[in-house]
């Protein structure tokens, strides 16, 4: 069965969605109903004036002839560029992961901004419905949280007001720090696993066929990019892929109305800046009955 590249994004999605206690969720885009009919941008062509120029007397007034820019991809389908696509994603050492995606239990919007590598390090910052922000670093086997009030108290609610005011109290703007094989930390270490994210991302147990078709030449954040159609049944999501080194995955935009999202991939093969926070922080391993 031929792998998906779109299965990069959507499992990154999923696992940003569940591998956290406080955060759930999936997938921001554009719901384009266009047909899936393969697009090929059209390509310019240099004139028989512009040739001839080229060996003219060179001068410092003679302009000298921009070549003409080849098409990305030229002569490969769709699904080849989304192959190669995800063969060179799922093998980065280290990538950041940053964008909107829906959650499931609340129905809001969780924002996440994570950088994360294979030795299992990460740091970034998660917020669910504009209702604060949550830093996270895990190095080695620890996991390092800094909830911000507004967080806190958002993920309170329903909560006996003197026990939001203690939380608060105890953590709002504070360092804490736990083991990260620990049960209170197990799920949020294991958005650190990039080997699993892209190992998931590798393999697909969708059967439903998928068209990819080709899109045109443009730009993600001033990086040269390609675009491609994924079309799953009723849904038509839009990849772009990278032109320039290698043909890594750049952002994803779902097509679903039940599962809209969008994410950016940046930060390929960079070192991760995970760092031990500096100054107090709090153990929350040494404190009795206390959980996050």
């Amino acid at each position: 069965m031929r792998r998906r590249a779109h299965r990069t994004a959507l499992t990154a999605l999923l696992l940003a969605a569940g591998a956290t206690a406080c955060l759930t969720g999936c997938q921001s885009g554009q719901d384009d109903t266009s047909s899936g009919d393969t697009t090929r941008p059209a390509e310019s062509t240099a004139s028989a004036a512009s040739a001839e120029s080229a060996s003219a007397s060179p001068s410092a007034s003679t302009p000298t002839p921009t070549p003409t820019p080849k098409e990305p991809f030229t002569g490969l389908t769709g699904a080849q560029i989304s192959e190669r696509a995800l063969k060179a994603t799922t093998q980065a050492r280290s990538l950041r992961m940053s964008g909107t995606v829906p959650d499931e239990e609340s129905g809001g919007t969780i924002k996440i901004d994570i950088a994360l590598d294979r030795r299992g390090d990460c740091a970034g910052t998660m917020g669910m419905n504009g209702q604060g922000e949550a830093e996270l670093i895990k190095t080695g086997d620890t996991l390092y949280l800094k909830y911000d009030e507004r967080f806190l108290r958002a993920q309170s609610k329903g909560e006996p007001q003197a026990d939001t005011e203690a939380l608060v109290s105890l953590l709002a703007g504070r360092w804490t720090k736990m083991s990260a094989g620990g049960a209170d930390a197990k799920e949020m270490a294991g958005f650190c696993d990039l080997d699993k994210l892209l190992e998931d991302a590798g393999d697909s147990n969708d059967d439903t066929p998928t068209t990819v078709t080709r899109g045109k030449a443009t730009t993600v954040d001033g990086t040269p990019a390609f675009t491609l159609y994924e079309t799953d049944g009723s849904e038509r999501n839009t990849v772009y892929v990278a032109t320039e080194g290698k043909p890594y995955l750049l952002r994803f935009e779902s097509g679903s109305k039940q599962e809209p999202g969008a994410l950016s991939f940046t930060g390929y093969d960079e070192p991760v800046p995970a760092e031990s926070p500096s100054g107090e922080v709090l153990d929350l391993d040494g404190l009795d009955g206390m959980t996050t």
